[in-house]
């Protein structure tokens, strides 16, 4: 049998080399720690502390803001310093709360279960909810709200997304090597939920240590298996797994449960076993220091709200050249960084420094109308009549292109041989138009 994927796609060099064979370390945190109140998709968390007052590791410090939310704890046990905007990853800035550390660690209790099968669905997706759960991938979804579709009975496949497509990043099988237990553990809880569901693990063939690993831990259960994908980028879209995994397609209007789905990463069901069997909220992940430009790439096991910079120190710092490109994640879909003084919070998991910018190196030419773009788009677009559409304003002929269908990998932009900026014209368009329509 041939191995599952996707039309479209590129491969571009992993760099996983690197860090893959380093083993988890944990780091714990120094001086202040920042937890901003928007770290997933939906309304801000409210803050339910103020400056002057002491808190414990695992205290919630924020409540959810609305169903579409989540609330944030501390990592650490100290002292609130300020409750103020923050700079984040991707520029913005962030109401956020300051916490100054008191390297105690002291930490609150929890209540443990230990019989999960006794648990109602809904005392289950209540603990995910109030462990502040969200998409670990990058998307921040709150996990409680995707685990509450309207349909559940439909639900047919849970999908854990393993596949770590992105560059460099090891973070996801630094988790499957060293606790692939707690992986299976989280994929239990979810199939406890949706009882006609089966639990399919989707793995890329360049981790075959993980394959045969989950492999022989899911040997005995009747509704939880392995599925063997390609590598290829970006294996690991939610959409292009789906694909691969199940056959079926779904679109922009569509969520995964429309086609009978839940996808949730590999962070993601670990959290979500620490949560409803012991009561822990999210406070830490595993996060990878990598790229050619760092004197020791490896993985931390990190708390949440860390500064980058000091996670760049634990890694040893930068070569003597220094990098000329930083990143917040990784090189197809990550954000470039000015500044390393940014926290890390649930949804970022790597730190990526390169001595080269390789993408400011080329002079974009003219399209020489060679389809490359179209050959690599996971959803059969083409690219480079959308970013003409793009560049001209032209709206209207965009949406008529199934613009808004892009999932934004950046898959054409690096296979384009004029170097257009393909992907950020089309992103940029999309943008313009979803803000059109909140206006109207």
């Amino acid at each position: 049998m041939g191995l599952k994927t996707f039309k479209g796609g590129v491969h571009p060099y992993d760099g996983k080399d690197l860090s893959k064979s380093k083993p988890v370390k944990e780091l714990l945190p120094k001086g202040e720690l920042v937890f901003p109140l928007s770290q997933h998709i939906g309304a801000p968390a409210t803050p339910i502390v103020a400056v002057g007052d002491s808190v414990l590791k695992g205290q919630k410090i924020a409540e959810a803001g609305g169903f579409v939310s989540s609330p944030v704890f501390s990592s650490v046990s100290g002292t609130v310093k300020a409750i103020e905007p923050r700079r984040v990853a991707v520029g913005d800035m962030v109401n956020s709360i300051v916490i100054e550390n008191d390297n105690n660690f002291t930490e609150t209790e929890f209540e443990e279960t230990q019989d999960i099968s006794t648990l109602s669905n809904e005392a289950i997706i209540n603990k995910i909810k109030e462990a502040g759960v969200v998409g670990m991938g990058g998307a921040g979804f709150p996990t409680h709200v995707k685990l509450s579709p309207k349909e559940p009975d439909k639900i047919e496949y849970i999908i854990a997304n393993c596949a770590e497509c992105e560059p460099y990043l090891t973070s996801d099988y630094r988790r499957m090597v060293e606790e692939p237990e707690k992986l299976v553990e989280g994929m239990r809880i979810v199939l406890q939920l949706f009882p006609n569901a089966k639990g399919v693990f989707g793995i890329e063939d360049n981790k075959h240590d993980c394959v045969e690993t989950l492999t022989k831990l899911t040997a005995g259960e009747s509704r939880m298996s392995v599925a063997e994908l390609m590598t290829k980028y970006p294996q690991g879209g939610e959409r292009q797994l789906i694909k691969a995994v199940t056959g079926r397609e779904i679109n922009s209007k569509m969520l995964p449960a429309d086609a009978g789905c839940i996808v949730d990463n590999v962070e993601t069901l670990v959290a979500i076993y620490n949560a409803v069997r012991f009561g822990r909220p999210l406070t830490n992940r595993i996060f990878t220091v990598t790229g050619d430009a760092v004197c020791e790439p490896r993985n931390f096991y990190i708390s949440i709200g860390t500064d980058y910079s000091e996670l760049l120190e634990a890694a040893g710092g930068l070569l003597a050249n220094g990098a000329k490109k930083m990143i917040a994640g990784g090189p197809m879909m990550g954000f470039s960084l000015f500044d390393l003084h940014v926290p890390t919070t649930k949804t970022t998991s790597a730190l990526l420094c390169l001595t080269e910018d390789e993408a400011s190196k080329y002079e974009t030419t003219a399209c020489i109308n060679c389809g490359r773009c179209v050959e690599a788009c996971p959803e059969q677009l083409v690219p480079s009549k959308l970013t003409d559409f793009a560049e001209h304003g032209q709206k209207d002929n965009f949406e008529k292109w199934y613009g808004m269908e892009c999932v934004e990998c950046g898959s054409c932009s690096f296979g384009c041989p004029a170097r257009r900026h393909l992907a950020q014209s089309i992103k940029t368009m999309k943008k313009q138009i979803l803000a059109d329509r909140r206006k109207k």
